[in-house]
């Protein structure tokens, strides 16, 4: 029976008991990603989904609101969590702090590999008409240098994994969610039933839920005290306060503990 625990608050203070087989995040994208996002001209039109021809309402744009991530953010969230994983590390980002990631990580002495595409077709539109729309997200992905995870399990035994995800984008509660048909096929390609999948930018909740649904087990975070309520209900939970998980972030880290018993 797959296990989920969605924490209200930030990361650094209610995830330090976790240790994790795959660490999976879409954490905020760079300043400059968000400022542009706001920043855009809106207008209403009939949007065509590229896989059936079909149409419907395009509705206003709408801002984000929560803070774009600096490098120093990236580095910060890689050096917390590269101790405390087994196995995988994956981030969804934009071409601005892809190459953030990737140095973090290997600053952990962890392999990275060629940055993968998710590309949603007709995802944005460039409503100035002065340049290309970008329908492109950044994967990076990561593992030990060793030839094999934590756990012991060798890497070459996963085999060829995509080059590449080509998924429809959706429309969430949260502006930039990612779709659960995405991450369902990242939780697949780097975890294993049983595994822990850790988020720490839970947001609504999707990559949690693509665990529960793959028979993995979730923990996760979130700092909007709304969009975690939202996101407890979506993964059946009942929300739990911040003050139920906040730990001294002063203390060690602890290592290769198991979130859940066997």
């Amino acid at each position: 029976m797959s296990k989920v625990d969605l924490r209200l608050g930030r990361y650094q203070d209610t995830l330090a008991d976790v240790t994790c087989d795959l660490f999976c995040v879409d954490a905020p994208y760079s300043a400059k990603t968000h400022g542009g996002h706001d920043s855009a001209p809106t207008v209403v039109s009939n949007y065509v989904k590229p896989c059936d021809g079909t149409s419907r309402p395009n509705t206003t744009r709408r801002a984000i609101d929560y803070a774009g991530w600096s490098p120093e953010d990236v580095r910060e969230c890689v050096d917390f969590f590269a101790p405390r994983t087994r196995g995988w590390m994956v981030t969804i980002t934009d071409h601005i702090l892809a190459p953030e990631w990737a140095a973090a990580m290997e600053a952990h002495g962890r392999y990275v590999f060629a940055p993968i595409p998710w590309v949603a077709m007709g995802r944005g539109v460039r409503l100035q008409g002065d340049g290309p729309s970008s329908w492109t997200c950044w994967i990076i992905v990561s593992r030990l240098k060793t030839g094999e995870d934590r756990n012991g399990r060798l890497y070459s035994k996963w085999g060829t994994l995509p080059g590449a995800y080509v998924v429809t984008q959706e429309r969430s509660f949260v502006v930039g969610n990612k779709p659960l048909a995405l991450m369902k096929a990242i939780v697949g390609d780097y975890s294993r039933p049983g595994d822990t999948v850790c988020d720490p930018c839970s947001g609504s909740g999707t990559t949690l839920q693509a665990a529960q649904l793959m028979g993995r087990h979730g923990i996760g975070s979130e700092m909007d005290e709304d969009t975690h309520d939202k996101a407890s209900q979506v993964l059946g939970l009942r929300p739990v306060r911040r003050e139920a998980w906040t730990t001294d972030v002063d203390e060690e880290p602890i290592e290769e503990l198991p979130l859940f018993s066997p």
